[in-house]
């Protein structure tokens, strides 16, 4: 399966992280060659990519925010969990680990990505089906990032059960009251930390599988805060614990 990958940082970071094959670059006719389509071009250059001149009206039909550049790519490769395990092996870390329960959103799981891939963790896992995938919607709202990312697609409660007997410690994002504050998380070991969809939380499954629930103070009028913006604080905070700890 092919696809269309916009916007200059996205189309840069794919070439960059070199796991999908590119077939052609689009660039619209009058688009400034300066900065990052400098690097674009030059890549596609060096790996023989077929460089097309086209009318913007051409990539609009594409992408509202193409940027001037599109690139045809491979569908996204996704990772089997014993890849991120292997990861974490080689980076000879404590697993550090993003699960995502059924996040619909294309953009909060952009957001997300571009988060989990900023704070080192050595992979991602979602669910099967009833999820957001990695499309290109989801490239261009992570800047790319998920092209960095090992993101493996599987079955998240029996996910979770493996990584608990690689020794991860399970913690669940949710704003019951049952949840302890984030402050008295261990947050600094082998850790895998799970938020669940924007609209249902943590699926009761998945919840299950958890071995602690926590919550983030909320000391304003606003209940709580979206998926992304919640998943990002503690990813955050998780980072800022290992720092501590190492």
């Amino acid at each position: 399966m092919k696809e269309w990958i916009t916007g200059r940082n996205p189309v840069y970071e794919t070439l960059q992280a070199r796991r999908r094959a590119s077939f052609r670059l689009r660039v619209a006719e009058g688009a400034e060659v300066k900065g990052r389509m400098v690097d674009i071009l030059k890549l596609c250059e060096t790996r023989h990519v077929l460089l097309e001149r086209v009318p913007r009206a051409r990539l609009d039909s594409l992408s509202e925010s193409h940027q001037g550049v599109a690139l045809e790519t491979s569908g996204y490769p996704y990772a089997a969990l014993q890849d991120i395990l292997l990861e974490a092996a080689n980076r000879q870390e404590p697993l550090f680990i993003l699960a995502l329960d059924a996040l619909q959103n294309p953009q909060n799981l952009g957001v997300l990505l571009r988060t989990a891939e900023a704070v080192g963790v050595q992979g991602v896992v979602i669910p099967l089906a009833r999820t957001a995938e990695v499309t290109p919607a989801v490239v261009q709202a992570s800047s790319g990032a998920s092209e960095h990312l090992l993101i493996a697609r599987a079955n998240l409660a029996q996910s979770l059960e493996t990584l608990k007997e690689a020794g991860a410690w399970i913690v669940g994002l949710e704003g019951s009251p049952e949840a302890v504050p984030v402050e008295q998380a261990p947050l600094d070991g082998a850790l895998v930390l799970v938020v669940g969809s924007e609209g249902e939380g943590l699926r009761a499954l998945v919840r299950k599988s958890c071995d602690l629930l926590v919550r983030l103070p909320m000391r304003g009028r606003v209940e709580s805060l979206n998926a992304a913006v919640a998943g990002s604080v503690i990813l955050y905070l998780a980072l800022r614990a290992r720092a501590r700890r190492s």
